[in-house]
């Protein structure tokens, strides 16, 4: 008799905040861009909450005195520098390595639905471990559309050959859970990610809410995926 399965088939992740703590490469990007412009360092607590809103956002955080046009001009400034950093001072959360491992171990696939630009995405997959682990890469610029739009977790889900109400998707940011609700994909709010203080992750309407990474070691707390 086959041993019953304790994990949903296939899970799909966000990547920063998520999976990954990318906040300290973050704040070494902005921090050499403020230093280029004379002005001190930004603080860890600072930047944090704005990490998994992108490069615009970190950037209105870290130069609020600039008007928009301003910072736009910072934005390929920005990626330049965060190229050079990448993987420097991030890690993976805490639990993170034992909640794939497990994953593995039950016959599950997981893989990576982000904003992030699939190339800077794609780099960090080896020296994280991942790129051999991970079953199906989606980045911001992989689509002619990204998240809060369903169709990255669609076509992850197609690239997997499962429907998406097959798959759960952890996101740390509304715009995952917008996603996944709008891709008929269960959904579970990652708590321990980036936000800020306005932000609300009980009315986001996720499948489930878990605070930590070590909560989804938990089989019973995963929503009910279509086998």
């Amino acid at each position: 008799m086959t041993a019953a399965r304790r994990f949903p088939r296939v899970v799909l992740f966000d990547l920063d905040g998520t999976l990954l703590d990318s906040a300290p490469d973050m704040l070494a990007t902005v921090n050499a861009l403020r230093a280029a412009r004379r002005i001190a360092p930004m603080h860890l607590q600072d930047l944090r909450p704005h990490v998994s809103r992108g490069a615009r956002a970190m950037l209105a955080a870290a130069f609020p005195g600039l008007d928009a046009d301003a910072r736009e001009r910072l934005v390929g400034p920005f990626l330049d520098e965060y190229r050079r950093v990448l993987g420097h001072f991030g890690q993976p959360f805490a639990d993170i390595e034992r909640l794939l491992t497990s994953l593995e171990g039950d016959g599950a696939r997981w893989g990576i639905v982000t904003n992030k630009p699939q190339g800077l995405a794609r780099a960090l997959l080896p020296l994280l471990g991942w790129q051999s682990r991970c079953a199906v890469l989606i980045g911001g610029d992989t689509l002619p559309l990204r998240k809060p739009d369903p169709l990255p977790l669609r076509i992850a889900a197609a690239r997997l050959n499962v429907a998406p109400a097959a798959c759960v998707y952890v996101g740390d940011d509304q715009r995952d859970i917008a996603a996944a609700r709008a891709a008929a994909m269960p959904s579970i709010a990652a708590l321990w990610g980036y936000r800020t203080a306005q932000d609300d992750p009980l009315a986001w309407q996720a499948d489930a809410a878990v605070e930590q990474p070590a909560d989804l070691l938990q089989p019973g707390i995963w929503p009910t995926a279509r086998r």
